[in-house]
């Protein structure tokens, strides 16, 4: 393979018969799911050799000769990060990263001479996440990538719902690390404190009767409810702010409690 370019608007610095493989692999060796790259950029030559590189490291990559194309790309396939250079006929750089950055938040690297220092800072007035100033090398350029996709991969890890996790308003119970908070505090409670809140967060809205509470909690038939008060007033005292005027559990007279649902 011969991945030499010469270029014209960029130097790109590719070395003979050897396409080295960045990123495509995780930092212990395993294949990672494969990442969708747009490149946008009017010389093909430039398009062309850094799809060589992002290709050899495992990402599907899509080419844009001009802003309007990157557009159309970006409204039929599903993109992850998007390379875009921001002097271009018809829509340049400024004017997608505006135009995309109305629906989509994945990465936008900004390519860039060294003419238009003022052209690269409103791009990321606007919305570009990083820019690389030609001439670059691709060590360089792939190095910027996988550092943007895998901000763009914690951070749409932590927008993703958690199973174990149940949050109710700023009440929020951890399955998996037997902890409770309230708008970011932790909140001390006892193995039986914790049960009942648990039971009555992953059911939000529903009435739990204190003989259900006694028996679900307790793991045996219920004969002395009283206890299931005295629980339920020292969770207040931990979760609500006014314990007389509960936010979260309440008592609904004659039948039960239940934690509110928030909106």
């Amino acid at each position: 393979m011969n991945c030499q370019k010469n270029q014209r608007k960029g130097e790109l610095a590719f070395s003979k018969g050897v396409c080295p493989l960045w990123g495509g692999l995780s930092e212990k060796g395993e294949v990672m799911e494969t990442n969708h790259v747009l490149i946008v950029e009017d010389d093909r030559e430039i398009r062309e050799g850094v799809q060589i590189y992002l290709q050899s490291q495992g990402y599907k990559v899509f080419q844009a000769a001009d802003g309007v194309e990157g557009l159309e790309i970006i409204e039929r396939e599903e993109i992850h990060l998007a390379i875009v250079d921001i002097m271009m006929p018809r829509m340049d750089g400024i004017r997608m990263t505006m135009k995309l950055r109305e629906k989509y938040d994945f990465p936008v690297i900004m390519l860039s001479a060294k003419s238009e220092e003022v052209d690269k800072i409103t791009g990321l007035n606007i919305g570009a996440d990083d820019y690389v100033t030609k001439p670059f090398t691709p060590m360089e350029l792939m190095a910027r990538v996988n550092s943007q996709l895998r901000r763009y991969r914690k951070f749409l890890e932590k927008l993703a719902p958690k199973e174990n996790v149940h949050v109710i308003g700023g009440l929020e119970i951890n399955e998996d690390t037997v902890e409770v908070s309230v708008d970011g505090v932790p909140v001390k409670m006892t193995p039986i404190e914790y049960k009942i809140l648990l039971l009555l967060a992953k059911n939000p809205g529903r009435v739990f009767s204190s003989e259900e509470i006694y028996e679900r909690v307790w793991q045996e038939k219920a004969i002395n409810t009283d206890t299931i008060m005295v629980h339920v007033r020292n969770i207040r005292e931990k979760i609500e702010i006014d314990p007389k005027n509960p936010k979260y559990l309440k008592v609904v007279w004659g039948v039960g409690y239940k934690i509110e649902k928030q909106p």
